[in-house]
């Protein structure tokens, strides 16, 4: 874990905006502020899951370079505020997370709170605003926008076979064609919404995807494929011609509103 006195909310890796494409990647570090120290963990829990999404920075720089497409991480450890959250979401602040209780994030002040929302939460969620317009205003289209995240081969005693998981809520448009050619490779085991559901109301997809109308697709890989630097490639590799095919696709880019499994979208159709 690093600890930095002045951190940024976000890192930008710039490519071709007029490609139409983004790579997002929420948990992509386990950075903190320096005023908030160690959050009272101890170094090890920092290497964990619950700090950050492993191997996750180094396929999206990788996804990033061989797209040429811009990326944006977030820099700050999803500890201190998970911003794959609603703001109104009780898992956006952490107080125990797979076992291990937070104990700065107990009790947590409404001024805290709202401290955490204003200095890196909501600046991380403008930047990939500003991004994604700007995708949008110099591509003539609607972005894709791929997110990039990992999950552990265990949860709570249980393995979890999967290889990679695509997660996503009603819009299928960019999850049907990657899922049918990560499928075609027989020694990979690929889950349709595993391990997680994709829809989750106020998450990163919906704030900037689902909302606008825009293809996106949550890609989950398994953290001891990419753990190291030579897996992250490897499977960087796998995506990249997969996505750039995709996103090839001229129909890809029309704005469309499927709506959310989770209830109204405001400013778009609910079908």
């Amino acid at each position: 874990m690093t600890r930095t006195a002045a951190l940024s909310p976000f890192l930008i890796v710039e490519g071709d905006r007029g490609r139409g494409v983004v790579i997002l990647a929420d948990h992509a570090r386990n950075v903190l502020p320096d005023e908030y120290g160690d959050l009272g963990l101890p170094a090890r829990e920092f290497e964990r899951h619950i700090a950050y999404d492993i191997g996750v920075e180094a396929v999206s720089r990788s996804l990033a370079r061989q797209l040429d497409a811009p990326a944006l991480l977030c820099g700050f450890s999803r500890l201190l505020i998970d911003p794959n959250r609603g703001e109104d979401d009780p898992t956006l602040i952490r107080q125990l997370y797979d076992g291990t209780v937070i104990p700065a994030n107990y009790p947590m002040s409404p001024q805290e709170r709202q401290k955490r929302l204003d200095l890196f939460y909501r600046p991380y969620h403008d930047a990939i605003g500003s991004m994604i317009s700007s995708i949008a205003s110099q591509s003539g289209r609607a972005p894709l926008v791929v997110s990039i995240h990992s999950f552990t081969p265990t949860m709570q005693g249980v393995a979890r076979p999967w290889h990679v998981g695509l997660l996503w809520d009603k819009d299928d448009r960019a999850v049907t064609p990657l899922l049918e050619a990560l499928s075609a490779d027989p020694m990979l085991v690929v889950g349709d919404n595993e391990p997680y559901d994709g829809a989750l109301r106020g998450d990163t997809m919906y704030k900037h995807a689902i909302v606008n109308g825009y293809p996106h697709v949550l890609i989950e890989i398994r953290q001891d494929l990419i753990a190291s630097e030579a897996g992250a490639e490897e499977w960087a590799d796998r995506l990249a011609p997969i996505l750039d095919g995709i996103n090839a696709r001229p129909d890809i880019h029309d704005v469309k509103f499927f709506g959310s499994r989770t209830g109204p979208v405001p400013g778009g159709s609910n079908g």
